[in-house]
């Protein structure tokens, strides 16, 4: 039985997995960890360190692949790793529940949003489905999601990305478990939607004495919601101890060295290439969205409105703001995934055509997007060698041998293993999976990457040496970025100007040197919203009530 006052027992927990070859490695090497009922516990640490491992063995569950080969693991006092899968299957939704990375993988995009949120209560008959229904609302409002009583009636693709996390999260509380597991729950929301759901997360946790889990690899994030912090490298726990002694007090070196990545080495402007009298990317009053032209010329709905912009020559272009504001809407109208409803896009002095499908090879090679879900951009049944061949011999038209010999240059450019190219994306982390995504684009040898919050689902260490990686690519290849961001620190670390975006509109440019006050009320809440290496950050945070009702629709 659990100890008195522990919910969650771990001892000497093994993780192994069978690699390509038949060889068993461990990749969880003896961990222990105790969590009283009631209590927050974060686990950091980097992409592929086994935060997610060690989180899903507290479901009982070990990925393909696999298994759990020593200890014990206690919930409750019930053994999850004696248990046979009938009794775990029982036990999850209604003691223990999940909320994933990836919202968009974790819904079936034909099932209404409130069947899939309410069928735990009917798999494990625990309420009527009208209480079913009455319970996903009130967690609809509690999550600050919008239009409670009837968001449940879209289907998945009709929300933002944001909405969509929170909904999962109302899909794992439905079933009141004691144990949730949070997944890098926050990593796709922008930072005004990340106070609203991190304030929900901690009031429905502590109001119903939740315990949780929660997997990150933001530490202020981690700052605000954990009592305690759990460092984690290479399947080892490195340090443990509460958010005060991590954040101020850590010891062990691999912690400092997380604590020194929170903050990127901001961009050296004088660094960049003085730029060109001709832009490399110019966008005149570019509107695009979704459904029929009206008889004014605009999309049924449109998402991007009148935007004009330009980006010059080895100089990079930031694009913040919430989600749903219009930002990957303007990074798939500019490559000509979405052809725009009106307005011109430049390109190095050629107007290009609205839709990819007319543009020519060279023009569709010269500007990559690299997408935000890896999980969804890269082919699941292919290996990764296939998936970075592809473009090599599409636009570049290589052999076999060049092919492979550029792949393993490709691998080293974005700090991968060449033993991984034989793998498929299920095989890999999910940072390991978006440097795949970057080293696609790579691949064309293109001018301009735009690039869709590619440091979104990546830890802060990696993300701070992608960030490093992109500049060092800049000052090699001459190539310039339009960087898609919710995090604020990033886009500060890579970009010569920021334009915030606000309901598909323009709302501001900035330059991050410039200490000029923010003009626009959004901008202001926008940067008030960046969370602080202080775990009293959230609690003290006074921002202006009207400002919140205003902008913080999402």
């Amino acid at each position: 039985m659990a100890g008195s006052g522990k919910l969650v027992e771990i001892r000497d927990l093994r993780v192994e997995a069978k690699t390509d070859a038949g060889r068993r490695i461990e990749i969880i090497k003896g961990a222990s960890l105790d969590i009283a009922k009631g209590e927050i516990v974060a686990l950091i640490g980097e992409s592929g360190s086994g935060k997610t491992t060690m989180a899903l063995t507290l479901m009982g569950y070990a990925r393909p692949g696999c298994r759990i080969s020593g200890g014990t693991v206690l919930v409750d006092g019930k053994n999850l790793v004696a248990l046979s899968e009938r009794d775990r299957a029982r036990l999850r939704g209604t003691e223990m529940a999940y909320v994933p990375q990836s919202a968009a993988a974790a819904f079936n995009p034909s099932m209404k949003i409130m069947d899939q949120v309410i069928e735990v209560t009917r798999i494990h008959k625990l309420m009527l489905p009208e209480k079913a229904r009455e319970r996903a609302i009130a967690l609809f409002r509690a999550l600050s999601l919008p239009s409670p009583e009837t968001i449940g009636e879209r289907f998945p693709h009709q929300v933002s990305g944001g909405q969509l996390q929170r909904l999962s999260a109302a899909m794992a509380l439905i079933g009141d478990p004691k144990l949730v597991i949070f997944d890098e729950p926050t990593t796709a929301l922008d930072v005004t939607t990340q106070i609203e759901v991190l304030k929900a997360f901690k009031s429905v946790m502590r109001g119903g004495g939740i315990t949780g889990v929660y997997v990150s690899h933001d530490l202020a994030v981690v700052a605000q919601i954990a009592d305690r912090i759990v460092v984690l490298k290479d399947g080892e726990v490195k340090e443990t101890g509460t958010t005060a002694e991590i954040l101020h007090a850590a010891k062990h070196p691999y912690t400092r060295e997380l604590l020194a990545a929170f903050a990127p080495k901001p961009h050296d402007q004088r660094a960049a290439r003085e730029p060109d009298p001709q832009p490399l990317l110019e966008i005149e009053n570019l509107t695009a969205g979704f459904g029929p032209i009206q008889a004014n010329g605009l999309p049924l709905v449109p998402a991007v409105q009148s935007i004009s912009l330009r980006i010059e020559k080895g100089r990079n272009l930031g694009i913040i703001g919430e989600s749903g504001s219009g930002k990957s809407t303007l990074a798939r109208a500019i490559a000509g995934i979405l052809p725009a409803a009106s307005g011109r896009v430049t390109f190095e002095g050629t107007r290009l055509a609205a839709s990819a499908h007319e543009r020519r090879r060279d023009q569709l090679r010269q500007m990559q997007i690299v997408f935000q879900s890896a999980d969804t951009a890269l082919n699941p049944a292919k290996p990764i060698e296939d998936i970075l061949g592809r473009p090599l011999a599409f636009y570049h038209g290589l052999g076999r041998q060049a092919r492979d010999a550029r792949i393993d240059e490709l691998l080293d450019m974005v700090r991968l293993p060449r033993a991984l190219r034989q793998r498929r994306p299920s095989e890999l982390s999910g940072g390991q999976k978006q440097r795949v995504n970057f080293a696609r684009a790579l691949a064309a040898e293109p001018k301009l990457i735009l690039c869709d919050e590619i440091t979104s689902a990546l830890d802060t260490v990696v993300a701070a040496a992608i960030i490093e990686l992109l500049k060092e690519l800049q000052r090699e290849l001459g190539l310039s970025y339009l960087f898609i961001s919710h995090d604020l620190s990033m886009v500060e670390a890579i970009c010569d100007e920021i334009v915030v975006m606000y309901g598909g509109k323009q709302v501001e440019q900035i330059s991050p040197r410039q200490a000029k006050p923010l003009q626009h009320p959004y901008s202001q809440l926008l940067f008030s919203s960046v969370p602080k290496l202080d775990p009293s950050w959230l609690d003290r945070l006074d921002q202006n009530p009207e400002l919140v009702r205003e902008y913080c629709r999402h």
